[in-house]
């Protein structure tokens, strides 16, 4: 009874300190910005903007039915990927100085991070519905499975965190190499293409990246009036649970060690 009741209190009081990092950082974000939270809405409309310019117009990507919701979508659930996963990576390293003068659950802060960034991303869906509103797509009952979507993405984002947090603590050049993987991530992703222009091995190799899957199903559920099946809900699922199972080892073995190189 007593080893609940500690393991209760451990919980309430890591949750108490994920609140506190998560409202710490939303206020850093946009202290001295004018327009403040308004970014969040305001950044990928204007991305949506630049890209359905030069790929309706320059590269004639355009041939996609509402292309700048097929833009926006797309952007905004990789960019909370994107994002989470970049500031998860250096967030045992920015801690070392609470790390090192108190005992605190160490996984809390790339968790903190990802939380935060899904934080963002539920503004973003404000652009998302002026978007739908302006070329008036109607929502439907689909999009009751966005928070299942969210689920995934958090376990997927949480694992990776963890393992690129873990191994940025030991090996620095994580870091430098984690961007230029994201920048081909973001092109290997059909984000602002169609994925129809890919060769045909390129269309098959595009069913071993995680964000192809969870792209599709943000679209389906928000543009096309499409639910996802049994079977691309347990690819997800598998692959977020895969992800989260092992960047949890990876972390939990590693944690012990942080202290000698941070």
């Amino acid at each position: 009874m007593a080893h609940k009741v500690t393991a209760q209190t451990e919980l309430q009081r890591n949750w108490f300190t994920i609140s506190s990092l998560v409202s710490k950082d939303f206020k850093l974000k946009y202290r001295r910005s004018v327009l403040g939270v308004a970014w969040s809405v305001l950044n990928p409309l204007l991305m949506m903007c630049v890209l359905a310019a030069v790929f309706t117009n320059v590269l004639k990507f355009g041939d996609v039915a509402n292309f700048p919701m097929y833009l926006i979508l797309g952007n905004v659930l990789f960019a909370l990927m994107s994002d989470s996963t970049s500031t998860a990576m250096t967030s045992i390293l920015e801690s070392a100085p609470l790390i090192k003068k108190i005992k605190i659950s160490k996984m809390i802060f790339p968790i903190e991070k990802v939380l935060f960034q899904l934080v963002n991303f539920a503004i973003s869906l404000i652009a998302v519905v002026i978007v739908m509103v302006f070329f008036r797509i109607a929502p439907t009952v689909n999009l009751l499975a966005l928070p299942l979507l969210l689920v995934y993405m958090l376990l997927f984002c949480s694992g990776l965190g963890m393992l690129l947090s873990a191994l940025a603590v030991f090996f620095r050049d994580i870091c430098h190499f984690w961007s230029v993987i994201i920048t081909a991530w973001t092109y290997a992703t059909p984000l602002f293409y169609p994925v129809s222009l890919l060769p045909d091995w390129m269309q098959t190799a595009e069913a071993f990246n995680p964000m192809y899957h969870y792209v599709s199903y943000f679209r389906d559920i928000a543009m096309y009036n499409t639910l996802p099946g049994v079977q691309e809900n347990l690819v997800c699922l598998s692959i977020a649970a895969i992800t989260f199972a092992v960047g949890f080892l990876v972390f939990r073995k590693t944690e012990k060690k942080f202290i000698l190189y941070v």
